[in-house]
């Protein structure tokens, strides 16, 4: 039963999806992120066995993970580097931000300035209600009602998003990254 309640939780958009991350870190950037609904706290992400990304860390990553409910970006760029020449996506560039809704990253960066409104430091991540994940019971966190960061930058191992708008999206391949 415990298992079709989170299967059910997950299609609804209220948990994150667990998955095997890749270990290999890719950077977003954006001129201004808005969103309301914020939560961030500790999370342990998995490669998968005998990962040729582990290095050192035994397969884990211990992350910073942010949900937030509803969420636009303004000139959105995501790249990461496949050895040399990077994949880039751009997007939300020409009037329309992107827009995300139930979106979760973790993460081992986060920058920008920021302003956060209503916000909670330090209360146990599994009592959090602004977006509606629970963290991990004992973790240290914040939430707040709503979250502003200009000059946004994010170092991500995993996204996961309920849904994600990316008007004029380009894809192609750069040897410069975000």
């Amino acid at each position: 039963m415990t298992a079709g309640v989170l299967v059910t939780l997950t299609a609804q958009n209220v948990l994150a999806t667990q998955f095997a991350i890749s270990g290999m870190a890719f950077e977003v950037t954006a001129d201004r992120l808005e969103g309301s609904g914020f939560e961030q706290f500790g999370t342990l992400d998995n490669m998968i066995e005998n990962s040729p990304n582990a290095g050192d860390t035994g397969g884990q990553l211990f992350l910073i993970q942010t949900v937030v409910k509803k969420a636009s970006l303004t000139k959105l760029c995501q790249s990461v580097n496949l050895g040399g020449i990077n994949l880039l996506i751009t997007a939300g560039d020409n009037g329309t931000p992107v827009t995300a809704e139930n979106l979760s990253t973790d993460s081992d960066l986060m920058s920008g300035n920021a302003e956060f409104s209503n916000i909670e430091v330090g209360r146990d991540a599994s009592t959090y209600d602004k977006a509606g994940v629970a963290g991990p019971p004992g973790m240290f966190g914040q939430q707040a009602d709503t979250v502003a960061v200009s000059n946004f930058r994010q170092q991500n191992y995993a996204t996961t998003a309920g849904t994600f708008r990316l008007p004029n999206m380009h894809l192609s391949f750069s040897a410069n990254g975000c």
